[in-house]
């Protein structure tokens, strides 16, 4: 797989996510039973409160919502020219952001040789997407679209899946590879616990989005890592 795999045609992604509100408060009382049905076997098992859970409703796209999407790509991959270049989807308005990612997709990777790359992405980001526009009424691009679709006909790469080899019980967090692989960390500011605050009680979404596109470089830079080949410097960056 790694020796075939073309790393021009693959997209980086990562997301960040909030819960949809930062208080478990100001929900309605029909959300609250909902949430408390969805934490009701944690509660019981950490003897916590559905309000003490909230803070990982963002985790869950039936309560959170997406507030960046960031993407980077490579050009002239494996050869002494190349590149990496990135840009962000972000802000407040979620339905916005979706379908310009959407419209991303629909436009330059719709063809069967384009695959989508994150760290955990098929546990977490590929998944959350798609429900997320389903949520708020974003067609699904095919990329997306994997519903009815053989294991060989969804193009997505998991990092974290390649990481494994074939053990279904090892998690490794992306931080954990960057350090064994000599990366950069991309925590070096902020961390995905620290995202909700600094959206809420800040209202700084600039350092989200430089904090995620730390994130998605750091995914290039491990499966660079995995295929033998160097890193990417700073001067072959791009933010466009």
């Amino acid at each position: 797989m790694l020796n075939q795999l073309d790393l021009n045609q693959l997209l980086f992604l990562d997301i960040e996510t909030v819960p949809e509100v930062y208080n478990y408060s100001e929900l309605k009382d029909d959300i609250k039973h909902l949430w408390e049905l969805k934490m009701k076997w944690q509660m019981e098992r950490d003897n916590l409160t559905a309000e003490e859970l909230f803070e990982k409703a963002g985790i869950y796209a039936e309560f959170g919502k997406i507030i960046c999407i960031s993407v980077g790509f490579l050009i002239n991959a494996g050869t002494p020219s190349v590149s990496y270049r990135t840009t962000s989807f972000a802000g407040d308005d979620e339905k916005k952001l979706l379908q310009e990612f959407a419209n991303l997709l629909n436009t330059h990777y719709n063809r069967q040789d384009r695959y989508l790359c994150a760290h955990n992405g098929k546990e977490f980001d590929f998944p959350y997407i798609a429900r997320r526009m389903l949520i708020n009424g974003v067609k699904l691009p095919l990329m997306l679209d994997i519903a009815g679709k053989k294991p060989w006909e969804i193009k997505h790469i998991d990092t974290m899946e390649l990481w494994k080899f074939g053990d279904y019980k090892h998690y490794t967090s992306l931080n954990l590879l960057a350090h064994l692989f000599g990366i950069p960390t991309p925590k070096d500011d902020i961390s995905g616990a620290d995202v909700a605050r600094v959206y809420y009680d800040e209202g700084d979404i600039d350092r989200i989005v430089t904090y995620c596109e730390k994130d998605t470089l750091t995914v290039c830079q491990l499966l660079l890592k995995y295929k033998g080949l160097k890193m990417i410097e700073d001067d072959q960056m791009i933010r466009i």
